[in-house]
């Protein structure tokens, strides 16, 4: 196990395919990003946005096997100045293999041993990749049993093969928790793992970056308790980290949209006033892409000097019983209203723009998301189909939830989700009144959610709707979907434009 703490990176550039743009890079210009491609836009997201970390995502999509082979040939006096392990960070999500065959898996270990032999031979680093991600994690058995796997392939594969990286034969672990519930056991869920860890390899891990979905918790169970989630697993996590001694540094997966975590190039200085605490953030496609490459840079730069001078707020047992309360409520509007208004959602969601080379979420091959007995689409077309309908994800039963809670549960719910306010805002500029009264008249769960928006207008004393050219034009090109759609012709054109003008797919 290796005893030297390592830089921890403050930036994570992800192949999460939301960008509405084509990328800076793209000589094409269509805007889909090939496996062939991703080697590139790999390095330029390293060269060129100066990002820290790239996730190198093997879970439900085509992947370039030989990244590192064609870094190190094809930009070699780069990676030869700026090492591989040490000064940048590759970090494979691999998948899980509970949910997913494990096809890739080995390949992916594979991968990183020899990768670790090439960067010996050309004297660029010891270990070029040393932990991964592993997505959904449940269990602290799970994370074991990824790194006890990768601990007797490489023995095997250092005496099949006479390598001389042969101390090369620990991985280290990054568990991403993806649901609510998780978040508020992730104490018990580390606790477990360390007892694990001790008791196979003989001590404790040097540190842990457990890692925090966004998108995923809003999907399930709304915009309310995956915020909630996110700051009660961080308050969690910091107090776990002191009484053992263990440094923690957290990882959030955010997307530009308030619906997927608001962390875009306009709106940092909320983001970090939310997520306090937060070592590690995503920059997602639509981040990286969709807004002038000068702003883009500039708060690359901005997240590396703040996040981690970042103190985290710490929250008690009596909050954690609290909260468990208003997450219970807020869940409950929010699937309730989303289900009854799916049908009309997935009329839009093929007219969504691929992005990436992903494999189909069926059969032995993946998996879906569910809400109830439904099957949803990945939070990202999920959220791109509602603001394409003109009505953004974040306004739905988020005013019948307000309007649920108790006094001590308001206090306590703006104490955790601190720029709620202004995600309301910034969210409701894309809704289109007309379009929703229209599908009100459809059906009764568009009714309901005509309920959240005026009482979120009289919650905040604000007016939702459009306040700039281009959210003018937003709304046209959400009026343009709706009577299209209805007319049985193409969406595809409008749905591009709109997603353009807000500046993310979903």
């Amino acid at each position: 196990m290796p005893k030297i703490m390592r830089r921890i990176p403050a930036v994570m550039a992800t192949q999460h395919p939301d960008n509405a743009s084509a990328p800076y890079w793209e000589l094409d210009g269509d805007g889909f990003v090939s496996a062939q491609e991703e080697v590139a836009e790999a390095y330029s997201a390293y060269a060129e946005l100066g990002v820290d970390e790239y996730m190198w995502d093997w879970e439900g999509k085509y992947v370039d096997e030989a990244v590192v082979e064609r870094f190190f040939s094809e930009y070699h006096d780069y990676f030869k100045k700026h090492q591989l392990g040490k000064d940048h960070f590759l970090t494979f999500r691999i998948p899980n293999i509970w949910q997913e065959k494990g096809y890739s898996l080995a390949r992916a270990f594979m991968a990183m041993l020899t990768a670790a032999d090439m960067a010996r031979d050309l004297k660029m680093g010891e270990r070029p990749l040393f932990e991964v991600i592993l997505p959904m994690t449940t269990s602290a058995q799970q994370l074991l049993h990824i790194q006890t796997t990768f601990s007797k392939l490489a023995k095997v594969k250092h005496r099949l093969f006479e390598s001389k990286t042969s101390s090369f034969n620990y991985v280290e672990v990054i568990p991403l928790v993806e649901e609510v519930k998780q978040m508020f056991g992730i104490r018990g869920l580390l606790e477990r793992y360390v007892d694990l860890h001790k008791t196979y390899y003989k001590e404790r891990p040097a540190y842990i970056r457990p890692f925090l979905a966004r998108s995923d918790p809003a999907l399930i169970s709304g915009i309310i308790p995956a915020v909630i989630g996110n700051k009660i697993a961080l308050s969690e996590l910091y107090q776990w980290s002191d009484q053992t001694g263990i440094p923690v540094y957290p990882i959030i997966g955010t997307g530009s949209l308030p619906f997927r975590g608001s962390c875009a190039p306009d709106n940092i200085d909320k983001f970090l006033e939310e997520y306090r605490g937060v070592r590690t953030v995503t920059v997602q496609s639509a981040f990286r892409y969709d807004y002038p490459l000068k702003q883009v840079k500039a708060a690359i730069k901005q997240l590396q000097q703040r996040l981690p001078r970042a103190t985290p707020q710490y929250f008690g047992k009596r909050e954690l019983g609290l909260v468990n309360v208003v997450v219970r409520k807020a869940e409950q509007h929010y699937r309730t209203a989303i289900t009854s208004v799916a049908k009309d959602m997935f009329k839009v969601v093929k007219a969504v723009p691929a992005r990436r080379e992903r494999r189909l979420h069926i059969g032995l091959l993946g998996y879906g998301r569910s809400i109830g007995k439904k099957q949803f689409p990945r939070a990202i077309t999920f959220t791109a189909a509602m603001y394409s309908l003109g009505v953004p994800p974040e306004l739905v039963a988020t005013g019948r939830t307000l309007k649920a809670m108790t006094k001590s549960e308001g206090e306590l719910v703006h104490q955790l989700y601190r720029c709620m306010e202004h995600d309301m805002k910034l969210a409701g500029r894309y809704l289109n009144k007309e379009n929703l009264s229209f599908l009100a008249k459809r059906h009764k769960g568009w009714q309901a959610i005509q309920t959240d928006i005026t009482y979120l207008e009289q919650y905040f004393g604000m007016t939702l709707g459009p306040k700039t050219a281009d959210e003018y034009l937003h709304r046209n090109a959400t009026s343009d979907i709706y009577y299209l759609e209805k007319q049985h012709q193409s969406i595809a054109a409008a749905v591009l434009q709109a997603g353009k003008l807000r500046r993310s797919l979903g």
